[in-house]
């Protein structure tokens, strides 16, 4: 299938809309909003699981991959948004978390009241409580291990303890699985996101790792291509649009996964190109975003896909990153302006473009002052962690405050009204204060938004060519501020130029450009020699 000239909308169910005033986002609140996303362009609803579960990882953890949890509707809700969503030629992506399912799901129950066989559904391993399996380290912090008493075994959680790995080494668990997609396959769902997929092979042998966290040891693991490959044929996805994220993963994994002869899966999210704000590569170390590492790993990604037939998902935020214009950009200062430039930087590139809820009007990260603000699992361990470290809780909370994953989290933003007009409740949790400024409705009365200049972007993908199937060859590639590149198709060129900085700089051309989109210059304006660059400045320009 051709999804090249696509782009995929990220909806986060608990934050959207909510219909029924209980602070809650839901299903009805998405149909409520579909002609929005109609009128935006997008083509795919990717939305992040609201399947039956605890929420103790915001619906990561699922006790019930057959069934809707009744805080966000019921099925025949679903079934109403994957019609009205078809009328409107969006098709639905369903997020599938088949690395683990929550400690409440059936088959885990089942294994702890001492059924052999689905204690096999997962990785227990014998032992005494005093002795952990390995040393490896929990995606979330503590052992990667815990202990059931009555059992006198451990079992592995890469994420939260509530959180139990599946053993895909089991047929009978891969079977399971791909019952799963048939289902959702058949009630009209027309793809699949699956969560950190490439973790799901473990290794035949569990050993300490004392060079890291004991990643090394599952990601990318031995069965993970033959896996996947099994699970896309037998479950009859091979024609739908499949995307996977992928954790500390290569390009050279990537092209497999990605590959169109490998029968896998249609594309890839990598994270390498979020990281480049880490300091000694560790998400709670605060450090200024190194753009020489950026423009690298997107020259190495980019080229290295597009030499090996490979497939990029393309994006900035989710459910799990915080507002890439307070990250990146300048929110303060060249708000508008460093929205667009870093929506233009990877719009253009090879690649499926992702946008998550919010992107498109250029909301920003919470602000919080408090840790009662927060909701996230991995945000509340980590204050306690970074205070048990030694930093004050001033330290603790600016460090959240750039990094937790409850700065994508909040409401969207629609309008001025209380709340942002996401609820007529109390919100499960709140909205930055600049809510009465940056909201949709705002943006919709104006013909220079964030929100108009999304629009251009993804109508360019589906009438350019060069933009969606074209080759891509990098500009420049020792200027740091400075992120340029070509797209090529039937001899058909555009140039895109993005400047990553809040001060200007200057960029040569080799001939005469035409613009075609700017988040300064106007359509149409030719330019011939070089670009004088202004703060965040952006063009994408075509001979």
């Amino acid at each position: 299938m051709n999804f090249k000239d696509k782009v995929v909308y990220q909806i986060y169910p608990k934050s959207f809309q909510d219909s029924n005033g209980d602070g809650l986002g839901d299903i009805r609140g998405i149909i409520e909003k579909l002609d929005y996303l109609q009128d935006l362009g997008v083509d795919y609803i990717w939305s992040t699981p609201f399947f039956i579960s605890p929420q103790k990882d915001n619906g990561y953890d699922v006790a019930d991959y057959y069934n809707i949890d009744l805080r966000f509707g019921t099925m025949k809700d679903l079934e109403e948004l994957i019609a009205e969503a078809e009328k409107r030629g969006i098709g639905l992506m369903f997020d599938m978390v088949f690395n683990h399912t929550s400690t409440e799901h059936e088959w885990f129950q089942k294994a702890l009241a001492g059924d052999k066989a689905y204690q096999d559904y997962y990785i227990f391993k014998e032992g005494t409580p005093d002795k952990l399996p390995t040393n490896w380290i929990s995606k979330f912090g503590g052992p990667a291990w815990q202990y059931v008493e009555n059992l006198g075994k451990w079992y592995l959680h890469l994420f939260d303890v509530t959180q139990a790995d599946l053993n895909w080494e089991n047929p009978k668990v891969r079977e399971e699985l791909k019952e799963i997609l048939r289902f959702w396959k058949k009630k009209g769902v027309k793809g699949f996101r699956f969560d950190v997929v490439n973790l799901i092979s473990k290794p035949e042998v569990f050993e300490d790792d004392f060079e890291g966290d004991g990643r090394r040891f599952y990601t990318d693991g031995r069965h993970v291509h033959e896996f996947l490959q099994e699970l896309a044929e037998d479950a009859g996805i091979t024609d739908m649009i499949t995307v996977g994220e992928m954790s500390s993963t290569s390009i050279e994994n990537c092209v497999r996964y990605s590959n169109p002869a490998a029968g896998e899966l249609s594309m890839c999210f990598n994270f390498h190109h979020l990281k480049v704000d880490y300091k000694d590569g560790q998400k709670w170390e605060l450090m200024n975003p190194d753009y020489k590492a950026l423009n690298q790993l997107y020259q190495e990604w980019q080229l290295g896909m597009q030499k090996n037939d490979g497939w990029n998902a393309v994006f900035w935020c989710n459910h799990d990153q915080p507002r890439i214009v307070s990250r990146l950009g300048d929110d303060q200062n060249y708000w508008k302006e460093s929205a667009k430039m870093l929506a233009t930087s990877i719009h253009m590139l090879r690649g499926t473009p992702y946008i998550y809820q919010g992107e498109e009007i250029g909301m920003t990260n919470a602000s919080y002052t408090d840790i009662s603000q927060y909701r996230d699992i991995e945000s509340l361990n980590y204050y306690q962690i970074l205070l048990e470290e030694g930093k004050t809780k001033e330290e603790a909370l600016k460090i959240l405050g750039a990094r937790s994953r409850d700065n994508s989290r909040t409401p969207m933003q629609w309008d001025d009204s209380e709340y942002a007009g996401f609820t007529t409740g109390t919100p499960w949790i709140h909205s930055p204060e600049n809510y009465k400024v940056i909201n949709v409705k705002n943006q919709m009365e104006d013909e220079n938004s964030i929100h108009q200049y999304y629009k251009e972007l993804i109508a360019l993908r589906k009438k350019n060519k060069a933009v969606s199937e074209g080759e891509i060859a990098f500009i420049d590639t020792e200027n740091d501020q400075i992120f340029a590149y070509k797209r090529v198709c039937e001899g058909h060129e555009i140039a895109v130029v993005c400047n990553w900085k809040n001060t200007a700089c200057e960029q040569k051309l080799d001939g005469t450009y035409h613009v075609l989109l700017g988040n300064y210059a106007k359509t149409g304006q030719e330019i011939c020699g070089s670009i004088r660059l202004r703060p965040y400045e952006c063009y994408v320009i075509e001979r």
